[in-house]
């Protein structure tokens, strides 16, 4: 069943699959999806996008020497707070931080980019709490 909201628009779900894809082309896609910048009512002011559902967060790519050298930083806000974790590690730690942090940066910056980024839903696993929504797969 669809979610409608106030705008009287039908959020729809979708469930993408992450196994064996890089990190960005996952990240782009499920953005784009977000956004609604799929859809035909698609304006840049308002909240048309859909929930996304990514599953086997685990089984992310990086190409190149990413593994090794890509770094998170994350500051706490006190001196010397400053804290790096490699690829490796995230993807240990927390895998699906790698896919959340990736489409938090590619989504508008404020109130509206926050509204977008609370309809994702990321796991490590194949499987997901979120069956009775009905979602649809989509192909990367």
């Amino acid at each position: 069943m669809d979610t409608v909201f106030l705008t009287g628009l039908e959020k729809k779900w979708f469930v993408v699959d992450a196994a064996g894809k890089p990190v960005g082309r996952v990240a782009v896609k499920v953005t784009r999806l977000l956004s609604g910048k799929e859809k035909p009512t698609w304006n840049p002011h308002t909240d048309t996008g859909d929930f996304v559902i990514v599953v086997n967060a685990d089984k992310v790519v990086v190409t190149g020497k990413k593994e090794i050298q890509k770094i998170y930083y994350n500051y706490s806000g006190y001196n010397g707070g400053l804290y790096q974790t490699t690829f490796e590690k995230m993807m240990e730690k927390h895998p699906g931080r790698v896919i959340e942090h990736a489409v938090k940066g590619m989504l508008p910056q404020g109130r509206l980019g926050r509204a977008m980024y609370r309809k994702l839903k990321v796991y490590s696993g194949p499987t997901h709490p979120h069956a009775a929504q009905n979602p649809q797969a989509v192909k990367l």
